[in-house]
This record gives structure tokens, C-alpha cells and sequence, in this order.
């Protein structure tokens, strides 16, 4: 039974159809990693599922309960379901990071403090940022914000993960620590969509890769698949670029 299956999802921005009928799955713990060029639509499907943008056609389910998009009741329960993290970390500059953390599970969620305060310094851990609980936001350096704004995403106990170019505002020598906590959440049993430009991290921890170009997919598959063996034209002009070094 698949975990996440989108079935020949639409959206438009006006008039403007940027998904033109998405459908794929994973199962619980797997990773689908989207890629391809800028404007294929893949930060839209993460965005539609997480009801910013509106679906017009087409079905969202977890584990087998579709998701309805009709209210902003029915999309606040959806994203109960989901968290995702966008690019820039969005952190509350005023306040500390375990606050950053905890601020949504005591406020919404009205979850016990000590239990909030135990799992938040749980994930800080987890993406290595144990001694950083009393820090602000303009003591870290953007790799150590973009672990927190992971963590604070965890925070919520999503059942999935979106992860939108997380690493596309890093300096290059940032990346990697970034991409190691995502491993860490990867090796969990985290289920995750995530859109990348970073191909070597996504052939190493990918399930299953997306190729998407003017809003379709054009194919998918295994990583090694997709990067070695691809099967139209449009993917093979694609990754003999972005892999050619």
C-alpha cells in the first residue's frame, strides 16, 4: 500500500495549467526525489500538496486516505499529515532556536511542554545541533539555520516530509552538512519528496526519481535508471548536462 499516491494532479496559476496530470507513489520510509530544469513544475507539486497551491483535477492520498483540498478545514488536516521546508529557513529572529522548535507544538498543538522540549532537543540532536539550543538565529551560519528549520519541520511529527531546494540558498562548503542530516532522517524511515538540483545526493539516497519538464512527468524510475539508462530524449539531453561533471 503506497504511503503518498498523486494521481494525474492539475493546477493552474490563472489561466496558466503548470501541472498537466502528476501521478506517482512511494511507499512508507521511501524517498522520490524530483529534479529537473527551473520552471518544470516540481516546488509546485510540493506546494499543491500542501494545499498553497489549489489542485483542480486529480487525487492526493496517504495511506489510503484521500486528502480533500475543498476548505481551509480539510487543508489544515492534510497538513497535519505533512510538513515541508522551504529554501529560506523562515526562523523567528527573536527568538532562540528551541523556541523556534517548540513554538508551534505548545501554541497549536497544545502538546505537554516537557514532551515538546524533549523531542526538540531529540531532533536538534539528530541533525547535530545539540549545543545550539540557545542560539539565535544570527549565531548560525546558514547550514546550521537550514538544520533548524529541518528540525522545526520534524517538530510537528509529520507523516511526510516535503523538502523544497533546501540546499540551493547554501554557500557550497554548507551543502554537505545539510545533506548529511538528511540522511540521518533517510536511514529513520522518514518518508520524504524532495526536490533537488544536488544529483549525486539524490542517486545516493532516492527511492525513486521524478524527471518533470513544463509541468509533466516525463519519466520515472530508479536512480540508476533515470541517470544511466534513460529512456527518452528530453532526460537524456537533460542529465547529460547537469552530470557531465
Amino acid at each position: 500500500m503506497a504511503h503518498l499516491a498523486v494521481s494525474d494532479v492539475r493546477a493552474k496559476y490563472g489561466s496558466l495549467e503548470v501541472l498537466k496530470g502528476i501521478s506517482f507513489s512511494i511507499e512508507k520510509g521511501e524517498i522520490a526525489a524530483l529534479v529537473g530544469p527551473s520552471g518544470s513544475g516540481k516546488s509546485t507539486v510540493l506546494r499543491a500538496l500542501m494545499g498553497l497551491t489549489p489542485i483542480t483535477e486529480g487525487s492526493v492520498e496517504i495511506a489510503s486516505e484521500r486528502m480533500n483540498y475543498s476548505s481551509a478545514k480539510e487543508v489544515r488536516a492534510a497538513r497535519d499529515r505533512m510538513a515541508i521546508v522551504f529554501q529560506a529557513y523562515n526562523l523567528f529572529q527573536n527568538m532562540t532556536v528551541m523556541q523556534n522548535l517548540t513554538l508551534a507544538p505548545l501554541k497549536i498543538k497544545k502538546w505537554p511542554k516537557a514532551e515538546v522540549e524533549a523531542e526538540a532537543r531529540r531532533l536538534l540532536g539528530l541533525v547535530g545541533l545539540s549545543d545550539k539550543a540557545d542560539a539565535y538565529s544570527d549565531q548560525l551560519s546558514g547550514g546550521q539555520q537550514q538544520r533548524v528549520a529541518l528540525a522545526r519541520g520534524l517538530a510537528l511529527k509529520p507523516q511526510i516530509l516535503l523538502l523544497d531546494e533546501v540546499t540551493s540558498a547554501l554557500d557550497p562548503e554548507l551543502v554537505g552538512e545539510v545533506l548529511d542530516a538528511i540522511g540521518k532522517l533517510a536511514a529513520e524511515g522518514m518518508t520524504m519528496v524532495i526536490v533537488s538540483h544536488e544529483m549525486g545526493f539524490v542517486r545516493e539516497v532516492a527511492d525513486k526519481v521524478v524527471f518533470m519538464d513544463a509541468g509533466q512527468i516525463v519519466e520515472s524510475g530508479a536512480p540508476a535508471e533515470i541517470f544511466d539508462a534513460p529512456k527518452t530524449d528530453r532526460a537524456r539531453d537533460f542529465f547529460s548536462k547537469v552530470l557531465r561533471h
